[in-house]
């Protein structure tokens, strides 16, 4: 199987994983209007195959131990913990979504993916001490400032936001209530929370008398998102964070284009997530580490906020101050993602 073999390879993979989890959201909106419940569907699938297809391509390469070879002699609890992690993540990037929908990228990732990035680094560390522990905790510190201040900066937009007046039976004009920002705010919250513990369980995965190789963790933690999509999109279909319940005999009125965006944002992910199992998996004189391969992976809050500012427009016509306080988060998270990335350098 391919595993880097040096420093610059590893930190490499874990940039990638960067550019992909950040950019995979973009498929949500470019599915058009279609509830992020069914998207799901094809989302889990898109994830199952690319997984599949590159545990036979790259976790086949080279003389040594294959996909197939390290499935067959790791113990099953291994390939439980590595199916536990898949489904604790597949709850945490559904209310990730549900976040999106209701908030928009430059929000639901900042808040949510910002308090993963911290849960994980700690107990990713915890796990594995690797790297200098002021300058991974210092930036963690430095990315919970990053946090408040787009929840504030969303806050105020809420507040700000024009809402038509109706006239009451007197004939008066009278002002709607303001939305709030509390459910966009929550679900990004809970979904940290959640998020914040799948990496540590893919750690856990590997550890024992026989490694399990990251492509059989991407597969297995695949397998798990595939299986408990149905449950999760059903259950949300039913209860859902916005709008109307949906039946599931929309999924089938969908439009190719729409499952196709829906399978694509999975397969991004899926070279993502198996960029940055491969990264920690690389020889420790050469590893970047455990809790920095995941920060950096985490650091997809920068590239799906820019995204979601510049491109989606989600914070067009706000007030100053929500601008202001944006861009204040931006830097905070650029300065707190570079003192995790050099924590591996000064250990």
């Amino acid at each position: 199987m391919f595993i880097p073999t040096t420093y610059m390879g590893a930190l490499l993979l874990a940039m990638l994983a960067m550019i992909c989890w950040g950019s995979w959201a973009n498929t949500t909106k470019l599915a058009g209007k279609w509830r992020f419940e069914l998207f799901y569907f094809d989302y889990a699938i898109g994830l199952l195959l690319c997984a599949i297809a590159i545990a036979f391509t790259f976790g086949t390469l080279g003389s040594d131990i294959t996909f197939m070879d390290n499935m067959s002699i790791v113990r099953r609890r291994q390939q439980g913990l590595a199916m536990a992690a898949g489904g604790v993540f597949n709850l945490a990037n559904m209310l990730l979504v549900g976040a999106i929908s209701v908030a928009g990228m430059a929000v639901a990732f900042p808040i949510g993916i910002g308090l993963a990035l911290v849960i994980g680094v700690a107990w990713s560390y915890l796990l594995n001490a690797q790297g200098n522990p002021s300058l991974l905790f210092g930036g963690a510190g430095v990315i919970v400032l990053a946090i408040l201040t787009t929840a504030r900066a969303y806050q105020i937009v809420q507040s700000a936001k024009a809402t038509p007046s109706v006239s009451d039976k007197s004939g008066r004009m009278r002002a709607q209530p303001r939305p709030s920002a509390t459910k966009g705010i929550a679900l990004s919250l809970v979904s940290g929370l959640l998020m914040g513990s799948f990496f540590p369980l893919v750690q856990m995965a590997r550890r024992d008398e026989i490694e399990m190789g990251p492509y059989s963790i991407a597969f297995c933690f695949a397998l798990a998102v595939f299986l408990t999509t149905p449950l999760y999109s059903l259950y949300f279909m039913n209860l859902p964070v916005q709008g109307q319940p949906v039946k599931l005999k929309r999924y089938f009125e969908g439009s190719w284009k729409q499952h196709a965006w829906g399978v694509v944002g999975g397969a991004i992910w899926c070279i993502g997530g198996v960029a940055t199992f491969v990264a920690a998996a690389t020889p420790k004189e050469v590893q970047v580490g455990p809790a920095t391969s995941y920060a950096l992976g985490q650091g997809a809050t920068l590239v799906s906020t820019l995204w979601g500012l510049l491109y989606w427009k989600e914070f067009a016509g706000a007030p100053p101050k929500a601008k202001t306080y944006v861009y204040t988060a931006l830097v905070l998270y650029v300065a707190g993602l570079a003192m995790v990335s050099m924590a591996p350098l000064f250990a």
